[in-house]
């Protein structure tokens, strides 16, 4: 019996001709216009534009939470669209991490049981889960808090754990909404750096959206969302 194979594709996320349409009172809004977009492995994309253009939208679609009115959406060569809720939740769990600007922890449970959480749900053992959360926390400086939990925790550790959880699947693509929004100058430059050294390491992708030009500017593109399309800025 032949099996269709789907076409293997050099980008780890891409979105063809991507639409997104709200109604507001009597009318449609168009907030993504055809929008395409194609994001290569290990690679590190911000995206900027003003307040209410889309952004954080393009990313809830990109990351599977939300469904295009039109377009395709890809992640690891499957096709978000297709697949059933309980699929789309096991490819966000493989295949994807997410960081927002307010980190999302869970306040009843320590730093490495937060990082751990992801591979658990995948059903990982305890005794691996644990380990491989600790070696992460080790990774990314926070070794000596892992049994701290968020309220013991500064605001930039507090997103540091969040990375850590976001990356400890190994997932492809990271997405990030405003990792930097609520932290100081030299916090938030710690921040850039783990993600630079992260990247390399694990050759996971990051799509960054920010308010923060240093931020941006740090990445390998920077692509503006003006009028529901990503334009690129060099």
């Amino acid at each position: 019996m032949n099996k269709t194979v789907p076409d293997a594709s050099p980008y780890v996320l891409e979105a063809r001709g991507l639409c997104k349409t709200y109604k507001q009172a009597a009318k449609e809004v168009l907030v993504l216009d055809e929008l395409d977009f194609k994001l290569c492995a290990g690679e590190r994309v911000a995206i900027v534009g003003s307040s209410g253009s889309g952004k954080t939208t393009l990313l809830n679609l990109l990351g599977g939470l939300d469904v295009a009115s039109s377009g395709s959406v890809s992640v690891a060569g499957q096709d978000v669209n297709t697949l059933t809720e309980s699929q789309r939740g096991r490819l966000r769990n493989r295949s994807l991490g997410f960081v927002y600007q307010f980190h999302h922890l869970l306040g009843e449970f320590s730093a490495q049981e937060n990082v751990g959480m992801p591979l658990l749900i995948a059903g990982i053992s305890r005794d691996e889960a644990r380990a491989r959360s600790l070696a992460l926390l080790k990774r990314v400086g926070l070794e000596a808090r892992s049994e701290h939990k968020p309220s013991e925790l500064s605001g930039g550790e507090r997103q540091r754990v969040a990375i850590a959880r976001a990356l400890v699947n190994e997932p492809a693509v990271v997405l990030m909404d405003e990792p930097t929004g609520n932290l100081d100058r030299r916090t938030a430059l710690g921040v850039h750096q783990l993600m630079q050294e992260l990247s390399e390491s694990f050759n996971t992708s990051f799509v960054v959206v920010t308010h923060d030009e240093a931020l941006a500017a740090t990445l390998e593109r920077k692509l503006s969302l003006v009028a529901g399309k990503l334009v690129d800025e060099h």
